[in-house]
């Protein structure tokens, strides 16, 4: 059997820089890679972002309305709890909106331009 030979320095001074520059490329290219994963994870939270800021104005605008209606809605409770117990408002109501008077009253109008 022949003896294998040793391989020379400059061969194996070779294969060392050719590891070196094997490495430097697979760790540049693992860069790109984990840069480009990135890019794509913040692109695609982007869209998602903009709907989430667009629900969260409407719920503010929803969430507005509903404050003005259940505003009116006491309102309106409280007008007719007036009207059912106190016969001042009621008498008022009457005068103003149903033109009910009593007898030897006389009531002025004056009527807005529209």
């Amino acid at each position: 059997m022949a003896k294998r030979r040793a391989p020379s320095r400059s061969k194996i001074t070779r294969l060392r820089a050719q590891t070196k520059a094997i490495r430097w490329v697979n760790a540049v290219a693992l860069c790109l890679f984990a840069l480009s994963v990135g890019t794509l994870a913040v692109a695609s939270a982007l869209p998602q972002k903009r709907k989430l800021a667009d629900k969260r104005i409407e719920l503010s605008r929803i969430l507005e309305a509903e404050a003005a209606v259940l505003d009116r809605m006491e309102d309106s409770r409280a007008s007719y709890e007036a009207l059912r117990t106190d016969p001042e408002y009621l008498e008022l109501h009457a005068i103003d909106r149903l033109n009910v008077y009593r007898p030897g009253e006389s009531i002025y109008r004056i009527e807005r331009e529209r």
